[in-house]
């Protein structure tokens, strides 16, 4: 998810306008997997997939009458599914209609899903500036960005008689920047243009002929993502540091944000 989308993928409409809740697109396919599980296939979406650790949107395609309520959306191969089932409208037991290939449909996300969402995602982002700020100069991990338990794992660890004080120091840090704002900047660059941006060097797993997604907070080093984000360092609210728990070599900072 953190290049650009290919040829003849789903175009990720939220690389261009992360703040649209609302867009138009074209049915590519319709299927149903064994279960019963209904799926539709556009040529854009504004839905993020679930994946890097972000959960997936939810909400609503429509057209000409028929509604296919989106309760799940996954990305296999560069094509977004989304998963979900068509809503009887009328509520009077009568076949709903439903999409078909080629019609132009209108899609719409939940709004306070995404916001929140991009707020926990640009909060575990912000804890990594907030690590080094501190001296702790771990290598950051895997990130969950899940309203149920957000948290940021880190190679490395903070000695067992610092864990308190660093907790402490993390959470003040990060609503210091907070309260400060930046501007978040995410765009799909060159390669060496997103490498500069990322303190002259990407991870090896990106491609040298790709043209990866950056995000980047105001005036600290960018990495590559590709997810959705506030577009204030301020948007993120108040952010909790619940705890930090070390694991077999492994940091691990759980938090949460609020209004």
């Amino acid at each position: 998810m953190a290049a650009a989308a290919k040829a003849g993928s789903t175009r990720l409409a939220y690389f261009d306008d992360m703040g649209a809740i609302r867009s138009t697109a074209t049915v590519i396919s319709l299927h149903q997997e064994e279960g019963g599980r209904r799926a539709v296939v556009l040529d854009a979406t504004i839905f993020h997939p679930q994946g890097g650790g972000q959960p997936a949107d939810t909400g609503l395609i429509s057209s000409a009458g028929a509604r296919f309520l989106v309760d799940d959306a996954r990305a296999k191969d560069g094509v977004v599914f989304h998963y979900g089932r068509f809503e009887d409208a009328a509520g009077d037991g009568r076949t709903p209609p439903e999409l078909k290939e080629g019609q132009g449909v209108t899609l719409e996300i939940n709004a306070e899903r995404r916001s929140l969402n991009s707020r926990l995602h640009s909060a575990g982002h912000l804890l990594d500036s907030c690590m080094t700020n501190l001296g702790l100069n771990l290598e950051p991990g895997k990130g969950y960005h899940f309203p149920d338990g957000p948290s940021v794992e880190y190679k490395g660890v903070i000695p067992a008689d610092q864990l308190q004080d660093k907790k402490t120091q993390l959470e003040k840090q990060a609503n210091e920047l907070i309260s400060k704002g930046a501007k978040v900047l995410v765009s799909v660059f060159p390669y060496d243009e997103a490498a500069k941006l990322c303190g002259g060097a990407l991870p090896s797993y990106i491609s040298q002929d790709s043209t990866p997604r950056i995000v980047k907070f105001g005036d600290y080093p960018g990495c590559p993502c590709g997810g959705t984000h506030v577009a204030d360092v301020a948007d993120i609210g108040n952010l909790k540091v619940t705890g930090i728990r070390v694991k077999k070599g492994v940091t691990k900072v759980s938090y949460s944000v609020s209004p």
